[in-house]
C-alpha cells in the first residue's frame, strides 16, 4: 500500500507544472479567480451572498447544505434552451454519487472508491486528479458500491476519504497529499467510508460505514492542517465491561441490556450526514441503524439504545455533546437518521427559529431546534405503518407493535430498508418554503432468523433477519419455509397488491404542514436521483433511465427532458464564471442495489461509463454512448466438480457471502456468473482465494472460504450456468437469477 501511495503522490506532482499552467491560462482567460489563492474557502466566504450563488463552496452549494441555489439566469422561461457545455469521462464503471464543489471556476468532486478530480469548470478540462491506493479488502464488507459522496475544500486543501478509510487533505491548487490519516479503529471488522468529510472550525471531521459489518460507530476530529487527531466520539458504548470513553457513553450504556451482542460492535455509524453551525460552533452528526437488525438479539431486555438512528449536536471544538435526539428509540428496521441535513431559520409561532431539517428513511420529516434539539415537527411524508406518529411533547414515535414487531412471527414494514429517502440530498427553497426530494414508498417482508448465541461473522454482513423487498414478494415465495408464507398471507399488508408493487416519486412538501404540493411519479421505486432548486423557480434532478429533467418549482410541470444515455443518482449543482450560468451532474448508477440493473436504465442500454456532465443555455447536444452489443450466447461451463450436496451448500455459501455484488441478472455491474468465460473458470480459485482480480474491485476470500467451500461455490455456479445456457441457447429470453432478492439471510 505504502508504494501504491508513493505513486499516487509521484503522478500528482508530475501534473504540477500542468496545473499551474492551466492556472495561468485560466488567469488570464478565465476560470480561476485572481483574488484568491485555488481552493480558497474560509468562514467569510461561506457567509457571503456568493455562497450558493455563482460559487457552489460545499456539497449542498452553502453553510446550511440547502441544494439551492440564488442563480437565475437559467428560469422556467428559457430552460429548455439547455444544452451540454462539456463533458468529462472518469474512466470508471461503478456509481457517483458526489455533488460537485465549484470555488472560483475550478470544480473539485470525487469519484470511485475516493478519487478526486479538479476540472476548470468552463470547459472540463482536467487540472489535476487523484487516486488513492485502496486496500480492495474492505470492498467485501462495503454495503453499497465503491461510492463516494464529496470532498470538502477549506482554505486551500481538499479533503476526501477513500473507501477504505484513509482520510487524505490534497493541495487545491496541484492535488499533492499534504497529510494522510488512518480514520480506522479496528481493521479486523468490517468499516468503510463512503461520506463526505465535514469541516468543523478548526477541524475535519469524518465518520464510516459499515454498521451491519461487525462494527462499533464513531466520528473522528482532525487538525485541518496536521491531520492530528483531536477527539473522537464513539456513538453507542463498548460494553459494561470495558472503560466508557465519556459521559455520554456512560449515559448510552444504562439504554442499552448488559448482555446485548457487544462482540458484533452494536452499528451506529455516521456514513453521510453531517453539517456545521460556525455561529453555535455545533457540528451535527446523524447515526446509523443498529447491528443486528432485531433487538431481541442486539439488546435482549429492550431499550431506547442510544445514540442509534439519532442526530447528535457535538462541540467542534471538544467532541462533547451538546444534545441528542433520537428518531426511531431501538431501532430494528434499518432506519438510519445519516440522510442529509438543512440548516435554515423559519418562522415558527412568529418567532424566527434556527432549524435543522431533515428527512430520514423512517418516513418522518424532522424539523428540530438547533440550539438545543427540542422537536418543532415530525410530519408523515411517505407510507409509513410502524409507527402511526411522533408525539411532540415526548419527541417520542408512536409504534405500532401489530404492524412493525417482527420478533414473533414475519411482518410487512414500512418503508423498507431503502428508506423513504435515503442518502440522494433534497433540497430546500428558502422563498417558496418547500422541500423538494426524491421519495420512495415500499415495504420490506421482514423475520428473525438468527438466535442470540450465532457466531460473529468477523468483517462481514450480522443482520440476524431475513428483508425481502416487498415488490418481489410472490415471487419469492416459493424459496420461503411454509410457515413464514402462511404467517404473511394473514397479514393486511399482504391484502394491498398494488401497495406491495412499490413507487418513487419527486415531491414538493411544506415540512411545516406536511402538506404535498405535487408529486411527479418515477420509472420504478429504485429510480431516485438527488435534487437541485434554483431561484430561477427551476428543480433539476437526474434520472435510472439516463434523462436529465427540469421541473416547475411552484407545479411540478415538466419544463426539460434532455437524453444523455447514463444513469444517475447524484444531485445536481450549479455556479456561474463570467456571467454563465452552468448545470452539472455526476452520471453513473451505484449505490444500493448497485448490481441490479433495471430494464428501463440507462445502464441496461449503455453500460455505466462514469461522467461528469455540464449544461449551458444554447449548448450542444449531449452524446449518447454507443449501445451494448447483443450478449449472445451464454458459454458452456465446464464438467461439474462436485455433487448434489456440495451444489446446495455452494448456494448457500453464495447466497450469504456473494450474492450482495454478484445479482446475476443480464447487463448486472458485477459480472454476470452465469456467463463466466472457460478462462475464468479455470482461474476460479486464483480470483477466490488469491484475489487476481482485486485491481477491479474483487478482493480474496482466503480467510473466509477454504477449499472445501471453494469448490462447493464453484460447483454451484456451474450448475447454475449449465441450467442458464441450457435455457437461454434455446430461445428463452427471460431473466431470472434464480434466486430472491433477500438483503440477508444470516
Amino acid at each position: 500500500m505504502a508504494l501504491a501511495s508513493a505513486l499516487s503522490m509521484l503522478h500528482c506532482r508530475r501534473r504540477l507544472a500542468r496545473a499551474l499552467l492551466v492556472s495561468v491560462t485560466a488567469l488570464t482567460g478565465s476560470a480561476v479567480s485572481a483574488e484568491f489563492p485555488p481552493g480558497w474557502v474560509n468562514g467569510e466566504r461561506l457567509a457571503s451572498p456568493a455562497a450558493g450563488r455563482e460559487q457552489w463552496l460545499t456539497t449542498g452549494g452553502d453553510a446550511g447544505k440547502s441544494h439551492y441555489s440564488r442563480l437565475a439566469r437559467i428560469n422556467k422561461e428559457n430552460v429548455a434552451q439547455l444544452g451540454l457545455a462539456w463533458e468529462y469521462h472518469t474512466g470508471t464503471n461503478r456509481g457517483l454519487e458526489a455533488t460537485p464543489i465549484v470555488v472560483d471556476g475550478v470544480m473539485y468532486t470525487s469519484g470511485v472508491a475516493g478519487r478526486v478530480y479538479a476540472l476548470d469548470a468552463v470547459t472540463g478540462g482536467e487540472i489535476w486528479t487523484f487516486t488513492p491506493a485502496v486496500d480492495m479488502q474492505v470492498n467485501r464488507a462495503a454495503c453499497c458500491d465503491m461510492v463516494n459522496r464529496g470532498v470538502a475544500v477549506w482554505q486551500g486543501k481538499v479533503y476526501v476519504a477513500a473507501l477504505d478509510g484513509m482520510l487524505y487533505a490534497l493541495n487545491a491548487a496541484s492535488g499533492e497529499v499534504l497529510w494522510q490519516a488512518d480514520t480506522i479503529v479496528d481493521r479486523g471488522r468490517g468499516y468503510s467510508s463512503t461520506g463526505a468529510p465535514q469541516v468543523a472550525g478548526k477541524v475535519v471531521v469524518i465518520g464510516n460505514a459499515g454498521a451491519e459489518s461487525d462494527v462499533r460507530g464513531y466520528v473522528t476530529a482532525y487538525d485541518l492542517d496536521t491531520g492530528a487527531e483531536v477527539w473522537r466520539f464513539y456513538t453507542v458504548p463498548a460494553g459494561p465491561g470495558s472503560a466508557a470513553e465519556s459521559a455520554a457513553m456512560r449515559e448510552a450504556l444504562a439504554t442499552w441490556d448488559p448482555n446485548s451482542r457487544w462482540d458484533i460492535g452494536g452499528g451506529g455509524t455516521v456514513w453521510d450526514g453531517m453539517a456545521y453551525d460556525a455561529e453555535l460552533d455545533l457540528i451535527y452528526i446523524g447515526v446509523g441503524n443498529g447491528g443486528p437488525y432485531p433487538q431481541s438479539i442486539r439488546s435482549p431486555a429492550g431499550g431506547a439504545n442510544l445514540y442509534l438512528a439519532s442526530i447528535v449536536a457535538l462541540r467542534a471544538s471538544t467532541g462533547e455533546v451538546a444534545w441528542h435526539y433520537q428518531q426511531t428509540p431501538g431501532d430494528r428496521w434499518d432506519y438510519t437518521a445519516t440522510q442529509p441535513m438543512v440548516l435554515t431559520d423559519l418562522e415558527i409561532d412568529g418567532e424566527t427559529v434556527p432549524v435543522l431539517m431533515q428527512a430520514p428513511k423512517n418516513g418522518f420529516f424532522y424539523i428540530l431546534d438547533r440550539r438545543n434539539g427540542k422537536l418543532l415537527s415530525a410530519q408523515k411524508f411517505a407510507r409509513t405503518n410502524w409507527a402511526s406518529h411522533v408525539d411532540l411533547e415526548t419527541g417520542l414515535p408512536a409504534i405500532d407493535e401489530a404492524a412493525a414487531d417482527y420478533s414473533s412471527g414475519p411482518k410487512i414494514v414500512f418503508p423498507a430498508t431503502v428508506g423513504a429517502h435515503n442518502w440522494h440530498p433534497m433540497a430546500w427553497d428558502p422563498e417558496r418554503q418547500l422541500i423538494y426530494m426524491s421519495t420512495a414508498e415500499m415495504g420490506n417482508l421482514i423475520y428473525e432468523l438468527d438466535a442470540p448465541d450465532v457466531p460473529r461473522r468477523a468483517r462481514r454482513l450480522n443482520h440476524g433477519a431475513a428483508l425481502i423487498f416487498s415488490h418481489d414478494l410472490e415471487a419469492v415465495f416459493p424459496y420461503l419455509p411454509p410457515h413464514i408464507t402462511a404467517a404473511v398471507e394473514q397479514l393486511p399488508e399482504w391484502q394491498d397488491k398494488e401497495g406491495l408493487k412499490g413507487r418513487s416519486m419527486l415531491k414538493a412538501f411544506d415540512p411545516l404542514t406536511g402538506e404535498e404540493r405535487w408529486s411527479v411519479p418515477t420509472s420504478g421505486w429504485w429510480d431516485r436521483s438527488g435534487v437541485l432548486a434554483t431561484a430561477g423557480g427551476v428543480v433539476f434532478t437526474g434520472s435510472d433511465t439516463g434523462h436529465f429533467r427540469a421541473f416547475d418549482a411552484d407545479s411540478g410541470e415538466l419544463l426539460l427532458e434532455l437524453e444523455v444515455g447514463t444513469s444517475m443518482l447524484a444531485a445536481p449543482m450549479t455556479y456561474e464564471v463570467d456571467g454563465e450560468q452552468y448545470v452539472a451532474i455526476m452520471a453513473a448508477w451505484g449505490g444500493g442495489g448497485w448490481s441490479y440493473p433495471h430494464p428501463t436504465s440507462a445502464q441496461y442500454r449503455y453500460g455505466n461509463a462514469g461522467r461528469i456532465l455540464a449544461f449551458r443555455l444554447g449548448g450542444g447536444p449531449v452524446p449518447i454512448p454507443e449501445p451494448l452489443p447483443p450478449l449472445g450466447p451464454v458459454p458452456e461451463p465446464p464438467a461439474q466438480v462436485g455433487d448434489a450436496e456440495d451444489i446446495a451448500r455452494g448456494q448457500a455459501l453464495f447466497m450469504a457471502n456473494c450474492a450482495i455484488c454478484h445479482s446475476n441478472q443480464e447487463r448486472s455491474q458485477a459480472p454476470d456468473l452465469r456467463r463466466m468465460s472457460p478462462g475464468s473458470h479455470a482461474a476460479f480459485e486464483l480470483i477466490v482465494m488469491q484475489g487476481l482480480l482485486s485491481a477491479g474491485g474483487m478482493p480474496s476470500w482466503d480467510d473466509v472460504f477454504d477449499h472445501d467451500d471453494l469448490r462447493a461455490l464453484h460447483a454451484y455456479l456451474i450448475d447454475l450456468q449449465a441450467e442458464y445456457a441450457k435455457r437461454k441457447n434455446s430461445g428463452d429470453e427471460s431473466d431470472s437469477s434464480g434466486a430472491p432478492t433477500v438483503i440477508s439471510t444470516f
